[in-house]
């Protein structure tokens, strides 16, 4: 958790917050990889890509 608040004050102190919504959508992306893989939505997927 100690990475999630450095990175908060991060965003904070250089006016970064542009940043957040592209990190929430990888973080997003990332997940939704992880658990489909090797079920039936994995080919819907590799359309988005």
């Amino acid at each position: 958790m100690s990475f999630i608040t450095e990175f908060w004050q991060f965003l904070k102190v250089r006016k970064k917050f542009w940043l957040l919504p592209m990190i929430i959508m990888l973080v997003l992306f990332g997940g939704l990889i992880v658990l489909a893989q090797g079920s039936a939505v994995a080919p819907f997927i590799y359309t988005i890509f």
